[in-house]
């Protein structure tokens, strides 16, 4: 997923992962064009995931 898509759609997809993961909060959802991997940075250290497997379950959602 490109930032171009992550941004059009991280309302709906921020809505989803705090649905699936309860621990997530505000802070470690929040969203800023160009920093992407600083996003995906913290969740994949909340969640214990690659940030392969980050994209991936972002993509799926």
């Amino acid at each position: 997923m490109n930032s171009l898509q992550l941004k059009g759609t991280w309302n709906e997809v921020k809505g989803k992962l705090k649905q699936q993961y309860a621990d997530l909060t505000d802070d470690d959802l929040l969203y800023t064009e160009g920093k992407e991997d600083e996003l995906f940075g913290k969740l994949q250290k909340k969640l214990g995931k690659s940030k392969e497997e980050v994209q991936k379950l972002i993509k799926d959602l």
